[in-house]
């Protein structure tokens, strides 16, 4: 097995609703504190982060509502819910904090996975989607299946 394949094995934890609910206009890899029980909890693929998200507090790029389940053999547990902080540089930090001034942006995190053995957090910035803007997202899913379907019929 080579390095690359090994180093993947971790499951990735995607927030698939964050692309229903938002137009994502940036991205960006970040590190994120975590305690040891909490590492192992997301070896496993026991976490949540559909409905968090991440805020500029001081400075520092803080994550709420992240749902990470306590791992069950760990003899000091870790709080669930707990405020975790993100690693950033803090030139993005401002870059960021460019994004996020007009009204109905936030940041959202699209996904957890493990990079060269350590905890990542892509984060998005998002601008809110609107009703409409959802039926008109299903609609160009459903044509781009019925195509699909009916290239694989004519093969």
């Amino acid at each position: 097995m080579s390095g690359k394949a090994s180093a993947n094995l971790s499951p990735r934890i995607e927030n698939r609703r964050a692309f229903h609910d938002y137009f994502i206009s940036h991205k960006l890899e970040c590190g994120i504190v975590l305690l040891g029980s909490e590492v192992k909890s997301l070896r496993l693929g026991k976490a949540q982060i559909a409905q968090s998200f991440a805020r500029i507090d001081r400075s520092e790029l803080i994550l709420f509502g992240c749902h990470i389940e306590p791992y069950e053999k760990a003899h000091i547990g870790h709080e669930p819910l707990r405020e975790r902080k993100l690693l950033v540089h803090r030139r993005e930090i401002k870059r960021l904090e460019e994004h996020i001034r007009t009204p109905g942006t936030t940041l959202v995190p699209l996904a957890i996975y493990f990079k060269g053995g350590m905890a990542k957090v892509e984060l998005g910035v998002a601008h809110g989607k609107k009703h409409h803007d959802k039926r008109a997202a299903i609609r160009k899913k459903e044509q781009d299946r019925d195509l699909r379907r009916a290239m694989t019929r004519r093969q």
